[in-house]
């Protein structure tokens, strides 16, 4: 629902108003009601001064409690209170509200808050209710002074119910103000809020004009306050928009060019060659020297390919051509270049290239390349070894039992490296294409690390292999996919055992930190050169091929540990020293 600024500021000025009106009335009351109970108390205690004395003066050797009670009645008749006297015991010995009866069966009064602290301090004031009497009653009690003829004190007291007829009294009073004056802050607060709005109702019309390409209408209002600044802005807004209007239109098919690739980096030439236009995107594909607009390709970018483009679409028949450069600076990209001639009345009147990087797209075509020769090496290795020995049996090698069978064993072994390679590769493309998908739980990490080394134990105690597992004492559970923290550790422990030495011993070392749990796999092995340790995690890259091959293995496992460790947000990384050993480590984020 729409709301009228005149209605907003209404309400805004009869909200504030309504709020402090309110707000002192209550304040008021608060007020009125202390001053009333104050008053009331002084005045309760100078009767009570008064009550006293009165009750000295009646005081003999002769004097009994009825009479005590009657002396009460007087007093009480006297200043229309309650008046209670009380022995030093707490006995209640009258009491103006009470017939004999009623005062023969009256609870001790030496507990009461008022007696407790007139015993103590010679007088005491007290405001609670009276189960005696049952109202809320305010109290002050005196000590009387040292009498030969009564020990104890006189107590006064006033019904509260008082003080509430005074406060509903007040506030009955400070409703009809407050309503009085909110009646007349709302006839004042809309004549004024009419006169503000007014002028801002005038320049919003013409505003809505503006904005339909009406440019004749402007504000006539010449106040000095921000009204008059209001509409002299608009007067000028109306002025430069009209002038921009014409500007824009004779830039529009330029501009068109421009946001139909903005996603790409942009280039604008004249006709003369100069560059009239470049987007933030270029800047980042290509380095400029300076600032570019104004200048020909060559006085920024030291590449002639750029110009040799922009000088064959503005110099030449074509309109449109398409070609890959090489740019350098910092680091080497593959940016494909589509030109296009701009043209007016049939003349070239510049040119837009469109900039797209490329380099990424190569390196992948490059991978793949890379990865078919090299899965096809890797599959070629153990087919011709199976094919081989295969003819070789079917040609007469059955008949020799025991040629037969190194023959099947050698077969055997092969297909189960060729099989390990699929699934490798398998498993990995599926973790690449996104498909894998992490099912984290809470884990037992010592559950994981016993099936692990059970995995690797015919492996470990071939090669004579000593592992060991280290986990912190407060390291329990670990959230994580069980099955690829399995293949990470078990991967990592194969190829710790595999390049190892005989008698050798591998070291699993889990720790903590407030972020994540940090994995270390350690091993006594042939270490790792320094300058094959950036690529050690490639895809079918190998240290020492020609070990590799012959200790078995498909060249992925790193490159799986690589992936299934990214996949949980978390990293790894190898040290090695030649002759020494590695260390591999990877960390796991705790959420």
């Amino acid at each position: 629902m729409r709301v009228s600024i005149k209605t907003k500021i209404l309400l805004l000025i009869f909200g504030i108003i309504a709020t402090v009106i309110f707000g002192l009335c209550v304040y008021l009351n608060y007020s009125l009601t202390n001053i009333t109970i104050a008053n009331l108390k002084a005045q309760l205690q100078r009767q009570t001064k008064f009550a006293e004395q009165y009750l000295l003066t009646r005081m003999s050797s002769g004097t009994t409690a009825r009479d005590i009670d009657v002396i009460a009645d007087q007093i009480g008749r006297s200043l229309k209170l309650r008046v209670s006297i009380i022995d030093a015991d707490g006995v209640v010995l009258g009491d103006s509200e009470l017939n004999r009866e009623q005062l023969a069966v009256v609870e001790n009064h030496r507990t009461r808050p008022e007696v407790v602290a007139a015993f103590r301090h010679g007088y005491g004031e007290a405001e609670r209710y009276s189960s005696t009497i049952d109202e809320d009653l305010l109290y002050y009690a005196l000590r009387i002074e040292e009498n030969p003829y009564i020990s104890g004190l006189i107590r006064l007291s006033v019904k509260l119910s008082t003080v509430d007829v005074l406060s509903q009294k007040m506030t009955q009073i400070l409703i009809l103000g407050i309503v009085t004056a909110l009646v007349l802050v709302l006839v004042f607060s809309y004549v004024a809020t009419a006169l503000v709005s007014k002028p801002i109702t005038e320049i919003s019309q013409i505003a809505r004009e503006i904005a339909n390409g009406n440019f004749d209408h402007s504000p006539r209002i010449y106040s000095n306050d921000e009204i008059g600044d209001l509409s002299k802005s608009i007067n000028y807004m109306s002025k430069q928009i009209s002038q921009r209007i014409y500007e824009v239109s004779q830039n529009r098919s330029r501009l068109e060019a421009v946001f139909l690739n903005m996603f790409d980096g942009i280039m604008i030439v004249a006709n003369d060659g100069s560059i009239m236009l470049t987007n933030d995107m270029l800047k980042e594909f290509i380095h400029f020297e300076d600032d570019p607009i104004g200048k020909k390709p060559l006085q920024v970018v030291r590449n002639i390919e750029i110009k040799d483009i922009i000088d064959d679409i503005l110099k030449y028949e074509e309109k449109f051509l398409k070609r890959e450069i090489h740019v350098h600076d910092p680091d080497e990209k593959i940016l494909l270049v589509h030109a296009s001639a701009i043209e007016h009345d049939g003349e070239k009147d510049g040119a837009v290239l469109v900039f797209h990087d490329i380099t990424e797209m190569r390196k992948l075509e490059t991978m793949r390349r890379d990865f078919v020769a090299n899965v096809s090496h890797e599959l070629r290795t153990p087919i011709t070894s199976i094919k081989g020995y295969a003819e070789t049996l079917s040609e007469g090698a059955l008949s020799d039992r025991k040629a037969a069978e190194e023959f099947v064993n050698i077969i055997k072994v092969d297909a189960e490296r060729l099989g390990s390679l699929v699934d490798d590769i398998l498993d990995l493309s599926k973790i690449e294409s996104g498909k894998f998908e992490l099912q984290k739980e809470p884990v037992q990490l010592k559950k994981v690390i016993d099936r692990v080394l059970l995995v690797v134990a015919n492996k470990s105690k071939k090669h004579k292999i000593d592992i060991t597992a280290k986990i912190a004492k407060d390291i329990d559970v670990v959230n994580c996919d069980e099955f690829s923290l399995e293949q990470v550790l078990i991967n990592l422990l194969e190829n710790a055992i595999k390049y190892n030495k005989e008698n050798g011993s591998i070291v699993i070392d889990v720790k903590e930190t407030p972020e994540e749990f940090v994995f270390d796999v350690q091993d006594t092995g042939i270490g790792i050169p320094e300058k094959d340790l950036p690529r050690i995690f490639e895809k079918f890259y190998r240290v020492d091929k020609a070990r590799s091959r012959e200790i078995g293995g498909t060249g992925l496992g790193l490159s799986i540990v690589k992936h299934l460790v990214q996949a949980h947000y978390g990293k790894v990384s190898v040290d090695s020293e030649l002759n020494v050993g590695t260390t591999f480590t990877f960390t796991i984020p705790k959420y």
